[in-house]
């Protein structure tokens, strides 16, 4: 009897322990966070990815692991119970301001878990509190060092900023910020026009750009062009001298050729008989031939005092050319050449 006696009263003092103990994680709006104090009844089952932290007449005794556990009534009860899994934290919109000066409006999410139960117990009174204010204040520090411009563009540096800050500070708590995400980011309607109108001349700025830049290949693609054009018509130009000169080359060496062979020929013909006297009459009908030409084209003509001597002319011509073969039949027909070149010479010239 008096053993029942000592249970009843101890189950009353327990339930009046459940109602008056401060129940730090188990608020009515953090209901997510862990289970109701259970009450001991000897024999206890804890739930897996929870700690239930035991303290034995008012001092830490240790925490139950889940699974089944025994306890003593009236001297052990259950004083924290802490979850393990991942909580999610919705932090409240709060006011900022950037490093130029402008009013923003940001809210987030945190991402948390609990490593040690002792430290969340014994080392914060109200952890998801303390959790929300340090996030709050170490958003509001880091946007204080960023321009409007950059918040948007380095929102991921921004997060792992704001974690290892948290991080810094909850180490003593037990708990381990995770992840943080900021939601929206809302910004005074004057800013966010003057924003629209900065995308808006942006864009209008790489417009005129490409069009200067297609304009600047374009000119460079014809000035290529043209230097490409310049390039072919000198070197077809340089091609047609070259062929041109070797054309004129290849005339004269014709012409060379031609002239030896007409030398030579002249040359075995004056040793053969009378050979002087048809080259006399050679000479003697083209001097009548330039004579004839005489004052055809122009009535200005210089002439030798005896150009009516034919026989002397030819005279001349044929001394000339004896005492040169006496030397060689070669050089003779060439002096013969030559006389016939200047009478043709002078006939072209009376013209």
């Amino acid at each position: 009897m008096m053993l029942r006696t000592l249970c009843r009263a101890g189950g009353a003092i327990l339930q009046q322990t459940q109602r008056t103990a401060p129940r730090l994680w188990v608020t009515p709006a953090q209901q997510r966070w862990a289970s109701n104090l259970p009450m001991n009844t000897l024999i206890l089952f804890v739930p897996q990815q929870e700690a239930w932290v035991v303290e034995r007449m008012g001092r830490f005794h240790r925490i139950l692991e889940p699974g089944l556990n025994f306890l003593i009534p009236i001297l052990d009860r259950v004083r924290y119970v802490q979850s393990l899994k991942e909580i999610v934290i919705d932090v409240p919109e709060q006011s900022a301001v950037s490093l130029d000066n402008v009013t923003l409006q940001i809210d987030g999410v945190l991402y948390l878990r609990i490593l040690d139960p002792f430290k969340a117990s014994y080392g914060v009174e109200d952890p998801e509190y303390a959790v929300t204010q340090l996030a709050q204040t170490t958003m509001r520090s880091e946007l204080g060092k960023l321009t409007l411009d950059k918040v948007f563009r380095e929102r991921e540096s921004l997060n792992a900023n704001i974690v290892h800050s948290i991080n810094q500070a909850s180490d003593e708590w037990g708990i381990r910020c995770l992840r943080y995400e900021i939601k929206d980011i809302h910004v005074p309607p004057r800013v966010k026009e003057s924003m629209q109108m900065q995308v808006e001349a942006e864009r209008k700025k790489r417009a005129t750009v490409l069009e200067s830049e297609g304009a600047r290949e374009a000119a460079i693609n014809v000035a290529e062009g043209r230097k490409q054009a310049q390039i072919l018509a000198s070197e077809a130009e340089k091609a047609e001298q070259i062929n041109k000169a070797a054309g004129e080359a290849q005339a004269v060496l014709a012409k060379a050729e031609a002239k030896s062979k007409a030398i030579r020929l002249l040359s075995e013909a004056l040793t053969e008989q009378n050979g002087n006297a048809a080259a006399s009459l050679s000479v003697a009908e083209q001097y009548v031939s330039a004579f004839s030409n005489l004052a055809k084209e122009s009535n200005t003509i210089l002439l030798p005092s005896n150009t009516g001597d034919i026989s002397g002319m030819v005279t001349q011509a044929m001394t000339i050319y004896s005492t040169l073969a006496k030397t060689s039949p070669v050089v003779a027909a060439e002096v013969v050449e030559e006389k016939t070149e200047e009478l043709q010479n002078q006939s072209a010239s009376t013209q």
